[in-house]
Order: structure tokens, then sequence, then C-alpha cells
């Protein structure tokens, strides 16, 4: 689950770490009012979506050289003007794709003299089941181009969960930053705050970029892109209460209510697999014979036929999809509940695009009799391949 950036920085600052004073609004008239809470005279006003790259975006819906989705404004009438332009307007940037996001809130945070910027971010290392750290001292940039073109300003280390945050790790992005003395001191403590929240809040990656020195001397962190391990959310319940769903795919959040493991894709075919290995497995071959997968949906090794029913009302719901293939391994899930559940939704929603059936597995017979006994239009498949090419073949025929 992903936050917006000032809830994540609310969340940094539980645990102490040093962010800028802001406040988030929803309307023109309460970035107004945020700003006059600030002490200016340098505010900025910062667009609050779902994806990086926010300051190098572009809308939609204004002229090509109006500025991006990260503003600075000297006075609140500038706040206000900002405010104006952003709010309801479609934010592209290269982490949304160009449909874009619209802009529903606002981030009025206190203006800093920025010095330095630098690059700190935290993530799981499946390798070795412990919190990395990436540091570089190319803040403010994105760190995939820094990864390609200039490797060896990346420092990467993990930390022992047994030990936590030890001062050789302090010492370490002090290194690799080319910090000393106090600020050496202010890097080290920053990481003890970040890997507290971390491992705190359950997170699965938290992004600072930039983490600042102003002209002052203090480090600051200036953004914060923080996501969580949506397996640990039980634990939660104040994570939960950020969640903006408006964010989020329509068909995404369906799926999670029945505690499906569905992600919505750009393709024509729509998936129904259970197991996320065969479900891999079968959007790979759809790519191979021609055409692209409208969704991963995995609807887990004990489904019930209500949830059989509900991922295929999903599917359906998508108006991209041109043919649906059902690829079923009964193990612990039976081929009978199965057919069962695809009967059902086809009768409640209707089916006016090709459907494939491919099962096999436990009480294979019996669902291949239920679904030949249905009178639906159903195209019978005997293994993954000839599935495969079936759906193809149907929605080019269609």
């Amino acid at each position: 689950m992903n936050i917006h950036e000032y809830q994540g920085k609310a969340v940094l600052k539980e645990y102490g770490a040093p962010v800028s004073a802001g406040f988030p609004a929803l309307s023109v008239a309460e970035a107004v009012e945020a700003a006059k809470k600030l002490p200016g005279p340098l505010y900025v006003v910062k667009s609050q979506i779902h994806a990086g790259g926010r300051g190098k975006g572009k809308f939609k819906e204004l002229p090509a050289d109006a500025k991006g989705g990260v503003r600075l404004a000297k006075s609140i009438e500038e706040v206000e003007s900002h405010a104006k332009e952003m709010l309801g307007n479609t934010l592209v940037t290269l982490q949304t794709g160009p449909a874009g996001k619209q802009v529903n809130r606002l981030y009025i945070e206190d203006g800093s003299d920025i010095a330095k910027e630098f690059y700190l971010s935290a993530l799981v290392d499946r390798e070795t089941s412990r919190v990395a750290f990436v540091v570089s001292t190319e803040g403010g940039m994105d760190i995939e181009k820094v990864a390609h073109d200039t490797p060896e300003k990346i420092k990467t280390f993990s930390v022992d969960p047994a030990t936590g945050i030890m001062p050789h790790h302090g010492r370490t992005v002090a290194k690799a930053l080319g910090l000393s003395g106090d600020q050496a001191k202010q890097a080290a403590s920053v990481l003890g705050q970040i890997y507290a929240a971390f491992v705190g809040k359950d997170m699965a990656m938290l992004e600072i970029n930039p983490l600042i020195v102003t002209t002052q001397g203090q480090v600051k962190c200036l953004d914060a892109k923080v996501s969580f391990d949506s397996n640990s959310l039980y634990r939660h319940p104040e994570l939960m209460a950020l969640r903006d769903e408006t964010e989020e795919d329509a068909k995404e959040i369906e799926a999670s209510k029945y505690d499906l493991a569905y992600i919505a894709l750009d393709g024509t075919i729509g998936c129904m697999v259970n197991g996320a290995g065969l479900a891999m497995a079968t959007l790979d071959i759809i790519q191979l014979y021609g055409e692209s997968p409208a969704n991963f949906l995995d609807v887990g090794g004990g489904a019930s036929e209500e949830k059989v029913t509900a991922a295929f009302k999903i599917i359906t719901a998508d108006p991209k999809v041109k043919g649906i293939l059902v690829n079923i391994f009964g193990g612990i899930m039976k081929c009978d509940v199965i057919a069962r559940g695809v009967i059902a939704a086809v009768k409640t929603v209707g089916l006016e695009v090709p459907l494939v059936v491919r099962l096999e597995g436990t009480n294979v017979e019996e669902g291949k009799e239920i679904i030949r006994n249905s009178g639906l239009n159903v195209i019978p498949a005997d293994d993954l391949d000839d599935a495969a090419q079936k759906i193809v073949a149907a929605i080019k025929k269609a």
C-alpha cells in the first residue's frame, strides 16, 4: 500500500526524523490557510499523487511550458495561483504513464534553503532477508539514471536485524555523502530514525529524494515516498486509515474485498488462474502467441464459488477485455467449484466476449461436465498451450 508524501512525513516525524513544517490541502482555500500557518517567505506547493517525478511532470490541461507538479511560491498569492492551476488537473510523469493522475490533494510546505542534495532509501533485500540502504550524492535525480550512468556514485549496505543500526552504519553514510562533524552526526541520527520507522511500520520501501543539508547546516528529509507490506496491514489499523482509494484502480480495490490477488494490466485477454506461478506462465504464453494479458488474477488455492464469481465479474467489468481465459490446475482448488463460479458469474453479468476454459486436476471431470451441461458458449481447452492459442484465435476472429 502506498501513501502520500505528507502522510509519509508524518510517519517519519513520529520517529523523530527532521522534516519541514507543512499542511495538506484539498481545496484552494485550504492551501491559502496552510500557507498562512507557515513562517514563509518561501513556500513549496506540491501535488500529492502516488507517483514519482512530480517536479518534472506536466499537466495535461495546461500549456506545455507550464510549471510541473512541485512549485516554489514567494507569496501567499502565488500559493493560491499555483493551487488553482494544480487541483483537479491531470499530472503526467514518467511513473504515471501517459494517462496521468488527477491531483486531488496538495501539500503546502515551508521552503528550505538547500546547500546539498542527497539520495537515501531503505528497502527489503530478499536475498539476505535484511533491510538494505541505498545512498548517493546524486540527490534530486532519477536514481535509475544514476545507477546506469554513474554506478560508482551509489553505496549500498544491509543491516543485520539482530543488531539493528550500529555506529559503523552511520559512518558509512557520512563517508558516502562526504559529510563530517555535526552533519555526519545528524546523518547517522536520521539513518537510525528511518530504520526504526521502516521496521516499526512494516514498510516495503522508503525513499527520501532528496535528503538535504540546508545552508544553516541542518540535515533534513525533503521528500518521503513510502509503501507498506500489504500482508502486515492487519497489524496497523492506523496505516489503513491513510489509504487513498482514488489513487488505486477500482477493480483492484474490489478484488481486495474478496482477498483476490489482482493487478490490472494493459492488454485484451482477461485471465483467471489459481497460483501465482501458473498465472505468470499464463501471462507469458498469451504474449508468446501475439496478444497481451489484461490482468494478473490469482484466485488462490482455496477459493469459494463466491470468490470465483467475484473474480469473473471484475474481469468482465474491464472494457479493454476482448476475451477471457480461465486456467485452473486443481490441487486444493477443485475444478467443479471453479466451474460453478464461472457459470454463476456468466448468468449474472452475461458473456459478450469469447471464453476459453482449461481445467485439470481435482474433480476435473465433474468440472467439465458442469460446463458442458451449462448451455454456455464456452471453448474447452486440453492444456495451457492449447488454451492460449484458442483464446488468441477467438479474439482475432471476433
